[in-house]
């Protein structure tokens, strides 16, 4: 049964095709329009606004079905922070992702303060509703002066060299910021980064630790898992 807690009634197209559009743009760094195309060659007619329409409404809540059948994070938690242009203007991305590389959240802020820093970590303790063990970081300050009001008894590493699993999880969004051609508003950016850390990952395994069978194997139950959170039964296929 599906754990997704919307519904897909009023809709002309079967989930299976809403589903399949919401995983190509979440998945791949595709615009609107080229789904349109990609989804036009299997013979559906469907317009880049309502394929916009479809992710806005579904991209989050099967991110968050996702996060619900995940494990619990691990005990170890890489935190960065990088900065972005949205309309010109620079703001800062910060993430947070465990020894594992599974991302624990994202937040867009106007700084990296203090104050900026304290923000992203009690809204990390709140939403993974875990402690780490260990906290690893990059040497900005900012870390340190939170992480001693925030989490004193947790562990604190400051070090640019331990913090490669945090820095390499940007890849993605550094990819699609340059597909989007850009991002337009800070509220926009939070939404599409929330949705796309949920489903994204889903799908990128570290195929260079896996050999051919194995990771089909495992694309396999991914696949399938995504079709019981999406409430689908099949694969779209030309009409």
């Amino acid at each position: 049964m599906s754990s997704v807690p919307l519904s897909y009634k009023g809709h002309r197209y079967p989930v299976e095709i809403i589903s399949h559009c919401v995983w190509l743009y979440f998945r791949f760094p595709l615009s609107y329009r080229e789904v349109e195309d990609l989804m036009l060659e299997r013979g559906v007619l469907v317009s880049h606004e309502t394929v916009r329409r479809w992710c806005a409404k579904f991209g989050q809540a099967y991110a968050n079905a996702l996060r619900r059948r995940r494990p619990r994070p691990g005990d170890k938690w890489h935190l960065d922070e990088v900065f972005i242009k949205i309309n010109g203007e620079r703001k800062y991305l910060w993430r947070a992702v465990d020894q594992d590389g599974n991302v624990l959240d994202i937040l867009v802020q106007n700084r990296r303060d203090k104050a900026a820093a304290r923000r992203f970590f009690r809204r990390l303790l709140k939403r993974t509703g875990a402690v780490p063990r260990v906290v690893i970081t990059d040497q900005l300050r900012s870390y340190g002066a939170a992480h001693r009001e925030v989490m004193p008894s947790v562990e604190h590493r400051s070090h640019k060299g331990l913090n490669n699993r945090a820095e390499n999880s940007h890849q993605p969004t550094r990819q699609r910021e340059r597909a989007m051609k850009g991002f337009r508003s800070v509220c926009g950016v939070q939404r599409f980064l929330s949705a796309f850390s949920g489903i994204s990952p889903h799908f990128r395994l570290r195929r260079h630790l896996m050999t051919a069978p194995d990771y089909r194997t495992e694309m396999t139950v991914r696949f399938a898992v995504w079709d019981q959170v999406t409430g689908a039964t099949a694969r779209p296929t030309a009409a």
